[in-house]
């Protein structure tokens, strides 16, 4: 969690607040590709990429 910590840390002192919509973007992909890893739809996902 220190981690998380320490990347709004950066934003906030360094007001690189237009990072946060790429990171955002980011997690959610990762989310969504760890997700559909082991189903069906997996095949339909990697096509999208």
């Amino acid at each position: 969690m220190s981690r998380f910590a320490d990347l709004f840390e950066f934003l906030k002192v360094r007001k690189k607040w237009w990072l946060t919509p790429i990171i955002l973007f980011l997690l959610l992909l990762g989310l969504l590709l760890v997700v559909t890893q082991g189903s069906a739809l997996a095949p339909f996902i990697y096509t999208l990429f």
